[in-house]
This record gives structure tokens, sequence and C-alpha cells, in this order.
């Protein structure tokens, strides 16, 4: 799926208002999702300089893979959840940083797991102009079942 019938990436998220930090949903399959981020004066994180250190990278890739998820679920008319960073392997930053003016494309490829439990993600971060690789690696995520009391969700009684 990708086009206009794609939601607003905050719509997917369970963030809200400056922790959104991701721009726009671009496209989205059964196993993946691309996302974008303008690297704007909006942008959290920034540097006197306008630039945002590479590391913040972590947090773009780990909100694609809540959008991932938000659009799984809202294919089964499920609200967004709160979704859990569990670790991360490989991570490579082939930049010290995202430049202000700078769009970026942020992927999350699902390489193993389901909608609920244990999950990892292979993620990359490029230039949306150039194609060049800025950042890589693999994140590793845990996602409450539905009702989980722990989610903050579901009926206490």
């Amino acid at each position: 799926m990708s086009g206009p019938e794609l939601p607003p990436a905050a719509a997917m998220l369970p963030h809200a208002g400056a922790m959104v930090l991701l721009s726009r949903v671009l496209h989205h399959e059964e196993d993946r999702t691309v996302c974008a981020v303008d690297i704007d004066a909006q942008s959290m994180f920034r540097d006197p300089a306008g630039n945002v250190a590479a590391w913040v990278g972590i947090e773009y890739m780990a909100q694609c893979i809540a959008a991932h998820a938000g659009l799984i679920g809202r294919a089964s008319e499920k609200p967004p959840r709160v979704g859990f960073l569990i670790g991360s392997r490989r991570i490579d930053f082939h930049a010290p940083c995202f430049r202000r003016g700078q769009t970026l494309e942020v992927t999350a490829r699902r390489v193993w797991g389901g909608a609920e439990g244990l999950v990892s993600f292979s993620c990359t971060l490029r230039d949306a102009s150039t194609r060049t690789l800025l950042a890589e690696g693999r994140l590793n995520c845990f996602t409450p079942a539905a009702g989980d009391a722990s989610t903050g969700s579901g009926d206490p009684s």
C-alpha cells in the first residue's frame, strides 16, 4: 500500500505532539514499511546548526516499526499500541549526523516475530535524494498482548 490512502504517521503511533519524529508514511506492505523524516526547524534533538546526531536514527527506526505495527492494527480496526525497544544488533552509522534540510527514508523490514510478543526488524536510514546509506541495524522489540495490564489498556476489572 502506498500513496494517498496511507494515514498520517502520527495516527499510526502511540506518541503525541513533538515526540512524533516521523514526517509521513511512504509505503507499507505485510513485512515492510517505509517512512520519511524531514530534518527541519521542528526536528527534535537538533543542535544549534539544525543538524540531528546520528544516534537519534535509532528512534527513527523504532518509530517506523511502530508505524508498521499501527498500520497492521489499523487493518483490524485496532488503535496504535505501545511497544518496547528491548535491544539492537549491529547498528552502524555511516554519517555523524543528519543535516538540516535533509529528508531521510527509514525502512523497517520484519525479520521474525508476529503482531504480539517478540519481533525483530532489519532497518535502514537513507538520504531520500541521493539514496546514500546513513545508518543500518536490527532492532528487537516487544509488543504486549492486547488488553495486557502493562500497556495501560484493557479493562482493569
